[in-house]
Protein backbone atom coordinates (compact mmCIF):
# COMPACT_ATOMS: atom_id res chain seq x y z
CA UNK A 1 0.00 0.00 0.00
CA UNK A 2 0.97 3.61 -0.82
CA UNK A 3 1.35 6.24 1.10
CA UNK A 4 -0.43 9.44 -0.09
CA UNK A 5 2.65 11.43 0.43
CA UNK A 6 4.96 9.08 -1.30
CA UNK A 7 5.15 9.52 -4.65
CA UNK A 8 7.52 7.76 -7.07
CA UNK A 9 9.90 10.20 -8.74
CA UNK A 10 12.27 9.80 -11.35
CA UNK A 11 15.65 11.23 -10.83
CA UNK A 12 17.81 12.48 -13.90
CA UNK A 13 21.31 11.23 -14.11
CA UNK A 14 22.40 14.91 -13.92
CA UNK A 15 21.67 15.32 -10.49
CA UNK A 16 23.07 11.59 -9.57
CA UNK A 17 26.52 13.08 -11.82
CA UNK A 18 26.25 16.62 -9.68
CA UNK A 19 25.63 15.76 -6.35
CA UNK A 20 28.63 15.62 -4.28
CA UNK A 21 28.12 14.85 -0.76
CA UNK A 22 29.66 16.93 2.26
CA UNK A 23 32.44 18.05 0.92
CA UNK A 24 30.62 19.88 -2.39
CA UNK A 25 31.97 23.36 -3.04
CA UNK A 26 29.83 24.26 -6.22
CA UNK A 27 26.26 25.13 -5.52
CA UNK A 28 24.67 23.29 -8.08
CA UNK A 29 26.75 20.47 -6.29
CA UNK A 30 25.45 21.49 -2.90
CA UNK A 31 22.10 21.82 -4.01
CA UNK A 32 21.55 18.39 -5.74
CA UNK A 33 23.44 17.15 -2.34
CA UNK A 34 20.87 18.36 -0.19
CA UNK A 35 18.29 17.64 -2.38
CA UNK A 36 18.98 14.17 -2.47
CA UNK A 37 19.67 14.16 1.50
CA UNK A 38 15.85 15.71 1.95
CA UNK A 39 14.49 12.94 -0.85
CA UNK A 40 16.00 10.11 1.60
CA UNK A 41 15.88 11.84 5.48
CA UNK A 42 12.45 13.62 5.35
CA UNK A 43 10.24 11.72 2.71
CA UNK A 44 8.70 8.89 1.83
CA UNK A 45 8.98 9.40 -1.99
CA UNK A 46 10.70 6.70 -4.12
CA UNK A 47 13.11 6.86 -6.67
CA UNK A 48 11.79 5.21 -10.06
CA UNK A 49 14.33 3.77 -12.07
CA UNK A 50 14.23 2.26 -15.54
CA UNK A 51 17.35 0.20 -17.34
CA UNK A 52 18.38 3.11 -19.80
CA UNK A 53 17.98 5.56 -16.58
CA UNK A 54 19.98 2.86 -14.32
CA UNK A 55 22.76 2.59 -16.97
CA UNK A 56 23.36 6.82 -17.04
CA UNK A 57 23.50 6.19 -13.22
CA UNK A 58 25.69 3.41 -12.86
CA UNK A 59 28.09 6.04 -15.71
CA UNK A 60 27.88 9.16 -13.97
CA UNK A 61 27.02 8.67 -10.59
CA UNK A 62 28.84 10.74 -7.87
CA UNK A 63 30.29 8.67 -5.01
CA UNK A 64 27.82 10.31 -3.15
CA UNK A 65 24.91 9.41 -5.21
CA UNK A 66 25.84 5.21 -5.49
CA UNK A 67 25.72 5.24 -1.68
CA UNK A 68 22.11 7.29 -2.08
CA UNK A 69 21.07 5.05 -4.47
CA UNK A 70 22.27 1.89 -2.39
CA UNK A 71 20.32 3.43 0.91
CA UNK A 72 17.18 3.74 -1.13
CA UNK A 73 16.89 0.52 -2.07
CA UNK A 74 18.31 -1.00 1.03
CA UNK A 75 14.98 1.00 2.70
CA UNK A 76 13.02 -0.70 -0.32
CA UNK A 77 12.88 3.06 -1.67
CA UNK A 78 13.59 2.05 -5.17
CA UNK A 79 10.63 1.33 -7.74
CA UNK A 80 12.28 -0.70 -10.60
CA UNK A 81 9.76 -0.72 -13.93
CA UNK A 82 10.35 -2.07 -17.08
CA UNK A 83 9.18 -0.28 -20.16
CA UNK A 84 7.14 -1.12 -23.57
CA UNK A 85 8.75 0.94 -26.27
CA UNK A 86 6.22 3.63 -26.92
CA UNK A 87 7.11 4.01 -30.50
CA UNK A 88 3.86 6.63 -31.06
CA UNK A 89 4.59 8.88 -28.51
CA UNK A 90 8.43 8.60 -29.69
CA UNK A 91 6.93 10.03 -32.96
CA UNK A 92 5.01 12.79 -31.81
CA UNK A 93 7.83 14.31 -29.63
CA UNK A 94 9.95 13.74 -32.40
CA UNK A 95 7.73 15.55 -34.93
CA UNK A 96 7.77 19.11 -32.70
CA UNK A 97 11.13 19.40 -33.64
CA UNK A 98 12.38 21.17 -36.72
CA UNK A 99 16.47 20.60 -36.11
CA UNK A 100 17.84 17.71 -35.66
CA UNK A 101 19.91 19.16 -32.67
CA UNK A 102 16.60 19.46 -30.53
CA UNK A 103 15.23 15.96 -31.85
CA UNK A 104 18.19 14.27 -30.70
CA UNK A 105 18.22 15.91 -26.88
CA UNK A 106 14.98 15.27 -26.58
CA UNK A 107 15.40 11.44 -27.33
CA UNK A 108 18.16 10.89 -25.56
CA UNK A 109 16.16 11.47 -22.20
CA UNK A 110 13.06 10.48 -23.92
CA UNK A 111 13.32 7.55 -21.49
CA UNK A 112 12.81 10.19 -18.43
CA UNK A 113 9.04 11.37 -19.98
CA UNK A 114 8.41 7.39 -20.79
CA UNK A 115 9.16 6.37 -16.95
CA UNK A 116 7.97 9.34 -15.27
CA UNK A 117 4.37 8.62 -17.32
CA UNK A 118 4.42 4.77 -15.91
CA UNK A 119 4.64 6.12 -12.47
CA UNK A 120 3.74 9.47 -10.68
CA UNK A 121 4.42 11.67 -13.66
CA UNK A 122 7.13 13.66 -11.95
CA UNK A 123 10.57 14.17 -13.25
CA UNK A 124 13.85 16.01 -11.46
CA UNK A 125 16.70 17.10 -13.62
CA UNK A 126 19.16 19.89 -13.82
CA UNK A 127 18.81 19.34 -17.60
CA UNK A 128 17.15 23.28 -18.73
CA UNK A 129 17.43 23.05 -22.47
CA UNK A 130 15.69 19.23 -22.47
CA UNK A 131 13.53 20.57 -20.55
CA UNK A 132 11.88 23.10 -22.62
CA UNK A 133 12.05 21.38 -25.32
CA UNK A 134 9.82 19.27 -24.08
CA UNK A 135 7.89 22.03 -22.64
CA UNK A 136 7.53 23.49 -26.28
CA UNK A 137 6.48 19.50 -27.70
CA UNK A 138 3.65 19.65 -24.91
CA UNK A 139 1.43 22.15 -27.39
CA UNK A 140 1.26 19.23 -29.89
CA UNK A 141 1.86 16.19 -27.42
CA UNK A 142 -1.29 16.26 -24.75
CA UNK A 143 -0.32 12.84 -23.13
CA UNK A 144 3.10 14.91 -21.79
CA UNK A 145 1.36 18.06 -20.39
CA UNK A 146 0.55 17.22 -16.77
CA UNK A 147 4.67 15.89 -16.49
CA UNK A 148 6.04 17.19 -13.44
CA UNK A 149 9.59 18.99 -13.69
CA UNK A 150 11.74 20.12 -10.87
CA UNK A 151 15.12 21.79 -11.27
CA UNK A 152 17.29 21.25 -7.69
CA UNK A 153 19.45 23.92 -8.58
CA UNK A 154 16.45 26.51 -9.19
CA UNK A 155 16.27 27.29 -5.46
CA UNK A 156 14.77 30.17 -5.37
CA UNK A 157 12.62 29.91 -8.47
CA UNK A 158 11.13 26.42 -7.67
CA UNK A 159 12.25 25.69 -4.62
CA UNK A 160 12.39 22.06 -4.98
CA UNK A 161 13.60 21.15 -0.82
CA UNK A 162 9.81 22.56 0.29
CA UNK A 163 8.50 21.23 -2.54
CA UNK A 164 9.82 17.73 -1.89
CA UNK A 165 9.25 17.81 1.58
CA UNK A 166 5.40 18.85 1.15
CA UNK A 167 4.57 15.75 -0.60
CA UNK A 168 5.79 16.47 -4.20
CA UNK A 169 2.08 18.17 -5.24
CA UNK A 170 1.53 18.29 -8.90
CA UNK A 171 1.21 21.85 -8.56
CA UNK A 172 0.07 23.47 -12.21
CA UNK A 173 3.12 26.04 -12.25
CA UNK A 174 5.61 23.20 -11.74
CA UNK A 175 4.25 21.12 -15.42
CA UNK A 176 5.94 21.09 -18.57
CA UNK A 177 3.10 22.93 -20.26
CA UNK A 178 3.48 25.60 -17.89
CA UNK A 179 7.28 25.84 -18.50
CA UNK A 180 7.99 29.37 -19.92
CA UNK A 181 9.13 28.96 -23.06
CA UNK A 182 11.94 31.71 -24.73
Amino acid sequence: MRSRDMKRIVVNASVARAAGGEDATASVSINCTELLESFQDQTSHHIVMTLELSEEWDEHQSNFAAAWLANMIATKRFHYIELPQNRALHEKIEATASQQKDINAMLKDFHLLEAALATDKTIISLDETVRELFARATQQVGEIRGIIWVNPDRTTEEQPITWLQNGAPSEAHRQLSAYPIQ
